[in-house]
């Protein structure tokens, strides 16, 4: 009889990175759980993770590099493949100038840390202006207003959920999400803690989502309207003469006369939150043992977004909650991305997008304008694609555009395991190793975790024979990138060199080194549940960036944004308009869950969500087909009626629509869905920083003919 064979790992499908127990049994995976020592997740584990070895055995999955023909794909060899994506994109830029290769990376990058280490020794050489990722998709505003506050990007404070005794909570779903920018997983029996010690959670959304039925309060807010809701917030505290800020906090009497105009009264009619609830939460939040304001995908992907994140901010920053225990607090992790200057500390508008002129950050434009820099001639024009892990035709605005875009480029690679609706374009895909294959250790989602912890996790199956990890895909692009580019070698191309020969596990072990715990990879690999750092600790002033060492509560650029936003959030919404929002569920993540069977099965979740009274005005009844029409596009589907939905407010599940043609998903083509980013509009953008309005878009829904 073959003994079943242990191992540990984690999860690195979605944020939460929960730690898995695995047991194997003749080669084959026959039982994954939560593993119950691990120090973060403590045993929890969603439905997600049980899909892992679907995506490993997925019969659609890409094993070997293809290239587009006029008969279809054919497979090729890695050298072949290899040697043509560099050889074509050298000529691009050498007949086009850099700016004519872009590239897009999809979230699946920020959960292996082989793209992480290695993706930029390759994508670096490229010179590019036209650089996009999903963080344009919906989460800049955090990161600018870090910028703008902390001085640094990634200073991202973390609600301090395991002390906490009032947690605020607008535009997040963390029981469906496990956290996003707040690695939290079994938020549940968290949840549960915290009220079991008194403590209570107050959700604002449009939508009763599966947060807010757990929820001490929900209140429906219309959407786009959260900053004004959060600057009235902020007006109370200081009216109530509640406000406690730090010393090190400058900037607050700006804030204060710039929300003077904000009363509950006024912003009452703009939110539909009635001004009672408005003055109670504020002053709950003031006289709380610790509260944490948290905001997050709702906030950030609407046209106010930036100034919404900054309202977080100066919620949690006039009530002295900021850098307290039970408040929101800086991660102190192993690898310190902050310390270490592994990320920078962000820049804004050193250029502007060609057409539009939207202003890049952190290196970065907005992905609103990828399918008008890609349409449009002159100097400058997209006319090759490098894109990893992504699927922008799905999960970008106006999808339809950017899918019509991507058929007129010059060439297009793709480093990706499946033919979906992005990759179908594309002249040559490289596929990568799955997770189950290659080695883990999660340098971003420990630096945005509600406990300070590290775990390294080990591939659970050796690779396929041939398989290349995106790591090596990246390092061998990079070396003939350089060779076919040529010219005058640097001490950076030397450095590049060695640097792409080294495995994402050595690089990590240096940083772990010579990171605040000095902890060593041997050590890591000893300790298969993870290692418990403790919980987060007060750090500010100290870890602040900023050049005299304080926090910037009113930066000048964000008291102008909100002089000109002014008008439009003290101004009521149209009546009779539908708003459409995106949603989440367990059971995906963006586009890329949707052809695991594990995942696809049970009840059909892509219907759109209304209001029974809004059906009625519109001689509309549950169940039926309906067209949802927009300014740049109309899909149709299936309606369902819910008084979980605010009266005026309709929403779509975010990442489906995979019913184009060309694509090789055969469960997810079961079930397509529609796609919301074909209704969302790439002309609505935040108008600081460019991120598109998936929140609150105008729509119309009828009858299908």
């Amino acid at each position: 009889m073959t003994e079943d064979v242990v191992r540990f790992g984690a999860c690195n499908l979605c944020e939460a990175i929960c730690g898995l127990r695995f047991t194997l049994r003749d080669g084959a995976i026959v039982d994954i759980r939560g593993d119950e020592d691990d120090p973060l997740s403590r045993g929890h584990l969603c439905p997600k993770a049980l899909a892992l070895p679907d995506v490993r055995d997925d019969p659609d999955r890409l094993r070997r590099p293809v290239r587009r023909t006029a008969d279809g794909w054919e497979e090729i060899s890695w050298e072949a493949a290899l040697d043509e994506v560099a050889r074509r994109l050298v000529e691009v830029r050498r007949a086009h100038g850099s700016d004519a290769v872009a590239v897009y990376l999809g979230n699946p990058n920020v959960h292996n840390y082989g793209s992480l280490t290695h993706g930029p020794l390759f994508l670096g050489q490229l010179r590019t202006r036209n650089r996009y990722s999903a963080t344009s998709v919906d989460q800049l505003p955090h990161h600018l207003v870090s910028h703008w506050l902390y001085g640094h990007q990634f200073l991202l404070p973390v609600p301090d959920i395991d002390r906490t005794s009032f947690f605020l909570v607008l535009g997040a779903n963390p029981v469906a999400s496990n956290g996003s920018l707040m690695t939290v997983p079994d938020f549940r029996r968290r949840l549960t803690d915290l009220q079991g010690r008194g403590g209570r959670m107050v959700v604002v959304d449009p939508r009763r989502t599966e947060t807010a039925r757990v929820a001490d309060e929900h209140h429906f807010i219309r959407p786009g309207t959260d900053a004004a809701l959060l600057f009235a917030l902020v007006r109370e505290v200081f009216e109530a003469g509640l406000a406690s800020p730090a010393a090190y906090v400058d900037g607050l009497d700006a804030v204060r006369a710039a929300v003077a105009e904000f009363t509950p009264e006024r912003v009452a009619p703009v939110t539909g939150v009635p001004a009672g609830h408005i003055r109670r939460i504020a002053r709950d939040f003031a006289t709380a043992d610790g509260a944490a304001c948290y905001g997050r995908v709702g906030l950030s992907t609407q046209k106010h977004g930036v100034l919404s994140q900054w309202g977080v901010q100066l919620l949690n920053l006039v009530t002295g909650n900021l850098d307290r225990p039970g408040g929101t607090l800086l991660t102190r992790p192993a690898v310190d991305l902050v310390g270490r200057n592994l990320i920078g500390r962000g820049h804004y508008a050193k250029w502007r997008s060609r057409v539009r002129g939207l202003p890049e950050f952190g290196g970065e434009l907005p992905v609103a304008v990828l399918a008008e820099e890609i349409l449009t001639p002159g100097d400058g024009q997209v006319r090759a694609l490098v894109t990893s892990a992504g699927n922008p035709v799905l999960s970008t605005p106006n999808g339809g555009q950017l899918d019509r875009a991507l058929a007129g480029l010059d060439f297009m690679v793709s480093v990706d395991f499946y033919l979906n609706e992005t990759t179908r374009h594309a002249d040559i895909i490289l596929p990568p190793t799955v997770a189950l294959e290659h080695d883990n250790y999660d340098i971003v989602f420990h630096a945005l975790a509600v406990r300070d912890t590290a775990r390294y996790s080990p591939a659970v199956f050796a690779p396929p024979a041939d398989a290349r990890h995106d790591w090596q895909i990246f390092g061998e692009l990079g070396r003939r990138y350089r060779k076919k580019w040529g010219g005058r070698r640097t001490w950076r191309d030397l450095r590049l060199a060695v640097q792409s020969r080294l495995r994402p596990d050595q690089l990590v072990a240096l940083l772990l080194r010579t990171g605040p715990y000095r902890l060593s990879m041997r050590a890591l690999r000893r300790a298969p549940h993870g290692v418990d750092l403790g919980p987060l600790k007060p750090s500010l002033p100290g870890a602040l960036r900023t050049r005299d060492h304080r926090a910037h509560g009113a930066p000048p650029e964000l008291l102008a944004a909100l002089d000109a936003a002014r008008p439009e959030l003290l101004t009521p919404l149209a009546a009779g308009e539908l708003r459409l929002v995106g949603r989440r569920h367990l059971r995906s993540n963006n586009s890329w869950m949707h052809n695991a069977p594990r995942l696809a099965k049970g009840r059909p979740r892509h219907q759109l969500l209304m209001h029974p009274d809004d059906l009625a005005a519109r001689g509309l009844a549950d169940g039926q087909r309906v067209r949802i029409r927009s300014r740049v596009g109309a899909v149709e589907t299936e309606v369902a009626a819910t008084a979980d939905m605010m009266p005026g407010v309709v929403s779509l599940p975010h990442g489906w629509g995979h019913d184009r043609s060309g694509t090789r998903l055969t469960v997810a083509a079961a079930r397509p869905g529609v796609s919301l980013n074909d209704l969302t509009d790439d002309a609505e953008v935040d108008g600081v920083v460019g991120t598109a309005a998936f929140s609150g878009v105008v729509v119309t829904v009828e009858a299908a003919a």
